[in-house]
């Protein structure tokens, strides 16, 4: 007779294997970065005090992502779908913020001055400060709309794939979405830049001013950004990857962005937040990652059969009746 010890293990598949059959590689990206962030705040941040809500956020994010993992079954309403597809986008403000926190700690160095020396050496002048004697009002307003559509882009695609039912491409899209959001904030803590409008303080000669979109912006980036975090240009880098999957989702329709994503890269250096190399670095971010993340992302799987039956499992069944 079968021991009951077998028989368990002959029809119940073990509960780790069931966990990790169903992470996706942005669950990997959340979780090794939250672990990332968590061993340099605590080698790094001092006073530690300091850093206790990074730290229990960061290890709230690596729960999170556990727990999300395991919403992938096949008949899982499509409300909890899309909170599991979705959750590494919800709490991206968040994991920006706090990477701000450890700006200063790792690295005690801003690279500004030499940044703009080479940027110097290669143009001739600082761009931004050649831009500074060329100020239009009607250009700040187009190129600050631009930069504030940003903001709408990347939650309306999300929208645009869930509803349009794109399941695949959203995996890819969370997953290419993550690794430039991340790659992007460990860049800031290792290479921080405070960046031009900062940098150059004192130095500008005309205030860029206008009736509604501009003050708009500088209200956005006096709430929510903070220094050292202008290398790369994650607005630009995340915009092209947006960009990508709109055009990979929806064909010619998708290149209706086109002119918000050349209008923001413009309006992130004649806004004074980004130098020009901030946003080629990001530009390269936001091509290289989405066609690495098409490459290398796992072939479709029936995520049915990963819930069910794994090939371990149906090894199991051979395991006979009798010892």
């Amino acid at each position: 007779m079968l021991s009951r010890g077998i028989a368990a293990l002959k029809d119940k598949p073990h509960f780790m294997e069931r966990c990790f059959s169903r992470f996706s590689p942005y669950d990997h990206m959340v979780i090794l970065y939250s672990w990332a962030i968590i061993i340099m705040a605590v080698n790094f941040a001092r006073p530690f005090d300091d850093f206790t809500g990074l730290v229990v956020f960061h290890a709230g994010a690596l729960i999170i992502a556990c727990m999300f993992s395991q919403l992938s079954r096949p008949e899982a309403p499509r409300a909890v779908l899309f909170f599991r597809y979705y959750y590494p986008i919800i709490l991206m403000t968040l994991f920006y913020h706090f990477s701000g926190d450890l700006i200063g700690h790792v690295v005690h160095h801003y690279y500004d001055a030499d940044l703009t020396a080479l940027e110097k050496a290669v143009f001739g002048a600082n761009p931004t400060l050649w831009l500074d004697h060329h100020i239009n009002i009607f250009v700040t307003e187009i190129l600050s709309a631009a930069y504030e559509l940003y903001y709408l882009m990347i939650p309306g695609l999300a929208v645009m794939l869930f509803i349009s039912r794109k399941d695949e491409i959203i995996r890819r899209y969370v997953t290419a979405t993550c690794v430039t959001f991340f790659l992007s904030y460990l860049i800031f803590i290792f290479y921080p830049m405070v960046g031009p409008r900062f940098f150059f303080d004192g130095m500008y000669q005309t205030e860029l001013t206008g009736p509604l979109f501009r003050p708009i912006s500088m209200f956005i980036m006096d709430t929510a950004a903070f220094r050292g975090g202008a290398m790369p240009s994650s607005h630009v880098a995340e915009a092209v990857v947006v960009l990508f999957f709109a055009v990979s989702a929806y064909g010619r329709k998708g290149w209706i962005l086109a002119p918000i994503v050349v209008g923001l890269a413009m309006g992130t250096v004649y806004g004074r937040f980004h130098y020009v190399s901030d946003v080629f670095v990001g530009l390269i971010l936001g091509l290289t990652i989405p066609w690495l993340t098409l490459k290398f992302y796992p072939a479709k799987r029936d995520y049915s059969r990963i819930w069910n039956l794994s090939d371990f499992d149906k090894k199991r069944q051979n395991v006979p009746d009798s010892i």
